[in-house]
């Protein structure tokens, strides 16, 4: 379902949050809100209120936790009519091969940073853009160029995102390293000189290499807070 105008008059693809935790979900729609090319139509807890939620909206994709209370999300993937990206804290092969199997088109670990979720909607939205102007058929070049946009938000370990300062990222590396303890991204981006959204698309780079460790802290507002800290490999 194509909700309210996006980027130049392009309607917004609408989503739906599937989790769980009331925090949890709250937090990743809020993610949502913030990639202007999607919207979230719903917010669900079980996969009951999924499945019903779908069909009231018709979502153009699902964020799917695989636990749920009354079935695995995995479980009803094919009942959702529409794209499924998995969002779960569930890292066995079992169901990471159960999800691509049903269906789901991308799988990401919780808990993650923002900056990844919106890589993986905005990669979405392109695969989307390219199927709706081959309505007279696809030859194998467009077909390759939207299956390669869809996968265009997984950037692969140790990566540099084209537009990254070195100074920048070793500026943030090194506060990581020498800190006594986690830090949140305002945090680092005091520390550091930069802003809280330059300081969360660094993290989220390192977070993707595997060089910080994500964790989430609820705090007495109800609201998850993002910590990161260092993870010694050597």
């Amino acid at each position: 379902m194509s909700g309210g105008a996006g980027r130049e008059g392009v309607p917004k693809l609408g989503v739906l949050v599937v989790d769980d935790d009331f925090r949890v979900a709250n937090l990743h729609a809020s993610y949502v809100g913030r990639v202007p090319e999607f919207e979230v139509v719903g917010i669900a807890h079980t996969a009951a209120d999924a499945m019903r939620i779908a069909e009231q909206t018709d979502p153009d994709l699902v964020l799917l936790d695989e636990y749920l209370p009354d079935a695995p999300g995995s479980a009803i993937i094919r009942s959702l009519g529409a794209a499924v990206m998995m969002v779960s804290a569930a890292n066995d092969t079992e169901t990471l091969r159960r999800a691509i199997t049903l269906g789901a088109i991308n799988f990401l670990l919780k808990p993650f940073p923002p900056q990844m979720l919106a890589d993986r909607l905005t990669a979405f939205a392109r695969f989307r853009a390219l199927l709706d102007n081959g309505d007279e058929g696809l030859d194998q070049t467009a077909v390759d160029r939207a299956l390669g946009a869809l996968r265009g938000g997984d950037s692969p370990p140790g990566a540099v995102p084209k537009g990254r300062s070195a100074v920048t990222a070793d500026s943030i590396r090194d506060t990581l390293r020498t800190a006594d303890g986690p830090l949140t991204a305002a945090a680092i981006a005091t520390r550091t000189g930069v802003s809280r959204a330059t300081a969360q698309r660094y993290l989220s780079d390192l977070v993707r290499g595997n060089r910080v460790e994500l964790t989430l802290r609820y705090g007495t507002t109800g609201r998850p807070e993002h910590l990161f800290v260092w993870r010694n490999t050597q």
